[in-house]
C-alpha cells in the first residue's frame, strides 16, 4: 500500500510544476525523485507503475511535469534539455527542504540524461538509475528531423509528438546539440545503474554502451529484455523498479533500521516494527536477530518470513531435532533428515465453528531403516514438543505496558 498526494513546487523559472509524491504508509528507507520522458508527463504508465512499485521496497518518489507539459504551468515552446535539468534541481530541492535527504534520482529516456547532468548538481544525491536514457541529448532532433530545415530557416515548427502538438524553438534544437551527457556521466562520481532494452527501437542499446563506457565505477548495467522503450508491459515496469530498489539499497545503506539486540533470555523474544512498510518487524531471540512481514500481496514488503512461516518453521525445526535426538540414543544410522512443513485452513469446521489449522509433517530420512523403525520415527515425530504445544490448549496472557 501507498499514499499518493498532489504536490506542486516552483521550476526553475518561477512556474510552478505539478507533481505527485508516491510513499509508503510507514517511514521511508530513501526518497527518489523520478524525471519523465521528453514529451511526456509524470502520468505516462512507466513513470506512475515504477514509482508505484518503488513505495512497495519503502521507497518514497516524487514523479512531476517538467515546465510546460502535464499539469505544470509555463510554455513548453520555451524550454530547454538545460531547463529541464533545472526543473529536476528544483526539484531535488523541494524533497531536500521536505524531507532533509534526497537519495535517489530515476530518468527515463531523455529525463534520464537529465538526471546524470543534474545529479552533478546535487551534492547529496546518492544514486541515479536510468531508464533507455540517450547517451547524446540530440538524440531526441530524430523525432523531429522532418521539421528541423524547418527550424532552422524560420526559426521554430509545429510538430506533433505521441499525438499532440508541440512547438519547437530554434533554442531548444541548439541546446541539446550542445549537452555533455557524457562528460556530466564521466563526472557523476556516483553510483549509476543502466537499465535498457536490446529491443528498444526509440533510444538503440548502443547508448547505453556509450553511458556504461563513459561510466566510472561502481556502475551497473541490467538488460530490459523484450521491453519496449515506454515499458508499456507492467511486468517490465515492475521488475526495472525491483532492480533499481536492490541495486540502489547497497548504496543507501545509511538508511537501513537499527537493528535491536538480541535478548540474552532463552525464554524471551521481542518482536518490534522495523519502520520499513506496514508489517515489517524485528524478532530478537536469545541469540539471534530475524525478520518478519507480510508478502507484497498481503501489503507487506517481505522483508522475511511470515508469522505462519515461522511456526511452520517452529514446527519442523522441532520434529527434526527431535528424531535427530531419537535416533542417536537407538544408536540408529541415518544420514540426513528433511522435513516439509505444509500449513493451510481446513474447509470443515470443528465443533466450535472454526475451520481448524492443518500442518502435513512430510519426513524425508536418509538411511537404512526397517519398516519397524521407520514406523516409530513417525511417532517419535508426534510426540515433538511443539507439536504437543499446536496440538493441545495453551494459555496466552497479554498485558499493555
Amino acid at each position: 500500500m501507498q499514499i499518493s498526494e498532489k504536490i506542486s513546487f516552483k521550476g526553475h523559472d518561477g512556474d510552478m510544476l505539478a507533481a505527485r509524491l508516491e510513499r509508503p504508509v510507514s517511514k521511508p528507507r530513501a526518497y527518489a525523485l523520478f524525471a519523465h520522458c521528453f514529451s511526456c508527463s509524470k502520468d505516462i504508465l512507466a513513470a506512475t507503475r515504477v514509482s508505484r512499485h518503488l513505495t512497495r521496497h519503502g521507497i518514497a518518489v516524487l514523479r512531476f511535469d517538467f515546465t510546460g507539459l502535464g499539469a505544470s504551468e509555463g510554455e513548453f515552446e520555451n524550454t530547454s534539455f538545460t531547463s529541464n535539468v533545472q526543473d529536476v534541481i528544483a526539484a531535488a530541492n523541494w524533497m531536500r527542504e521536505e524531507f532533509g535527504q534526497i537519495d535517489l534520482i530515476v530518468g527515463h529516456s531523455l529525463g534520464g540524461a537529465a538526471a546524470i547532468v543534474a545529479a552533478s548538481q546535487i551534492d547529496d544525491v546518492r544514486a541515479v538509475a536510468t531508464i533507455g536514457a540517450p547517451a547524446h541529448a540530440d538524440h531526441v532532433l530524430h523525432q523531429i528531423s522532418h521539421q528541423l530545415d524547418r527550424i532552422e530557416d524560420v526559426g521554430q515548427a509545429d510538430v506533433t509528438l505521441a499525438g499532440r502538438s508541440f512547438t519547437i524553438k530554434r533554442q531548444f534544437v541548439d541546446d541539446v546539440r550542445e549537452a555533455k551527457v557524457l562528460e556530466a556521466t564521466r563526472a557523476l562520481k556516483r553510483p549509476l545503474l543502466i537499465l535498457h532494452s536490446p529491443m528498444d527501437e526509440t533510444v538503440g542499446i548502443d547508448n547505453a554502451t556509450d553511458l556504461f563506457s563513459a561510466a566510472y565505477h561502481p556502475k551497473s548495467f541490467i538488460s530490459l529484455d523484450r521491453a519496449d522503450h515506454l515499458l508499456t508491459n507492467p511486468d517490465d515496469s515492475e521488475f526495472a523498479a525491483d532492480a533499481i530498489a536492490a541495486w540502489a539499497m547497497r548504496y543507501l545503506a545509511g538508511n537501513e533500521p537499527d537493528q535491536p539486540d538480541a535478548t540474552g533470555d532463552h525464554n524471551l523474544v521481542t518482536v518490534q516494527e522495523t519502520g520499513e512498510g506496514e508489517y515489517a518487524n524485528f524478532v530478537s531471540t536469545s541469540s539471534h536477530i530475524l525478520r518478519t512481514d507480510e508478502p507484497e500481496s498481503l501489503g507487506g514488503l517481505n522483508t522475511g518470513p511470515g508469522p505462519f512461516e515461522y511456526l511452520s518453521a517452529a514446527l519442523g525445526a522441532c520434529t527434526s531435532i527431535t528424531l535427530r535426538m531419537y535416533l542417536n540414543r537407538k544408536g540408529w544410522s541415518v544420514d540426513n533428515i528433511k522435513v516439509n512443513v505444509t500449513h493451510y485452513k481446513a474447509e470443515f469446521t470443528d465443533e466450535n465453528g472454526r475451520n481448524p489449522d492443518v500442518f502435513t509433517l512430510e519426513l524425508h530420512v536418509e538411511g537404512k531403516l526397517s519398516s519397524e523403525q521407520r514406523d516409530k520415527l513417525i511417532e517419535i515425530a508426534n510426540k515433538c514438543p511443539v507439536h504437543k504445544t499446536l496440538n493441545h490448549a495453551s494459555i496466552i496472557e497479554t498485558r499493555l505496558k
